[in-house]
């Protein structure tokens, strides 16, 4: 299991998903560019001390970045909250890919048509902050997949 983030714009997002994956023992992708320098203290402050921990693999772009993924034969999961495909209903592999999109633009038109996943939420509500969101996901990902750590 794999977390990549597309273009992510605010540090402490990425902070925070850094340290969901140092706990989970899940490896990063950060596909270039970000909204803030990498070494931002904000990014940081939410990761806290298992920043250092967490796996990070940065990628110059998006073609970069699948280049790696479909040499190494991982599927890729786009998180969306337009996606038509509920979480629940997505039977995971130990070697996906979960895919989340930039805060303020997700991801472009022909990266969101190779996959997509929504996280249900009741009516009215457009979206969860990206950190909860990979969160929910990678949660479900290794419960299906056995994959939790210890």
């Amino acid at each position: 299991m794999r977390i990549a983030l597309y273009q992510p714009e605010i540090a402490g997002n990425v902070g925070a998903i850094l340290r969901l994956a140092a706990c989970f023992a899940v490896p990063v992708d950060i596909i270039m560019p970000t909204g803030f320098a990498f070494s931002d203290a904000r990014l940081k402050r939410a990761a806290m001390d298992y920043g250092a921990a967490a796996d990070v693999t940065r990628h110059a772009n998006f073609a970069a970045f699948d280049a790696v993924r479909r040499a190494e034969g991982r599927r890729l999961l786009l998180l969306s909250a337009h996606a038509s495909q509920r979480l629940p209903e997505v039977r995971f592999l130990e070697n996906d890919v979960l895919l989340m999109g930039s805060e303020s633009a997700g991801v472009p038109p022909e990266v969101r048509d190779l996959a997509d996943i929504r996280i249900p939420m009741a009516p009215g509500f457009r979206s969860l902050n990206v950190a909860v969101s990979t969160g929910i996901a990678v949660a479900e990902a290794l419960r299906q997949t056995d994959g939790f750590p210890g």
